[in-house]
């Protein structure tokens, strides 16, 4: 597959939290990390979605928003992924942050340069990634 998003997470299915319009998609990435989707009950169906499934998580970098020092606070985002930084590179207007978040899984954010300042990122620095359930983007191989 070639896509212009970043951030690829290939996994399993391991939950299906069925609701009214939406589905909850509980994606293991590693034996330690999950990644949540909300994707509508269609988009279930027509993926061919079950317990166990092989699917890829694409989250796009500029939808990760990036925290430090956030051990007062509670985020409601679901997907709230910590690590250090392992790859720092600011650009004209933007920088690239890559996180190792164990398991062999890095994720890509995108920031403004002003950002990147404030929180002080350079490599070796812990951070939190944290990312909407409906952020998320699920692909599935077609049946």
């Amino acid at each position: 597959m070639q896509i212009s998003t970043r951030n690829q997470l290939s996994g399993k299915v391991e939950a299906i939290h069925h609701g009214a319009v939406n589905d909850e998609i509980v994606i293991s990435v590693s034996p330690s990390l999950q990644i949540v989707a909300i994707i509508t009950e269609g988009s279930t169906k027509s993926l061919h979605l079950a317990e166990g499934s092989d699917v890829v998580a694409l989250i796009k970098a500029s939808s990760i928003v990036l925290v430090t020092g956030s051990q007062d606070l509670v985020f409601s985002a679901r997907n709230q992924l910590s690590g250090a930084v392992v790859a720092a590179e600011k650009g004209a207007v933007n920088a690239e942050v890559v996180i190792d978040a164990g398991g062999g899984v890095q994720i890509s954010a995108i920031i403004t340069n002003k950002s990147f300042d404030t929180l002080g990122i350079k490599a070796g620095a812990t951070v939190t990634a944290i990312f909407k359930a409906s952020s998320v983007i699920v692909a599935a191989r077609k049946a």
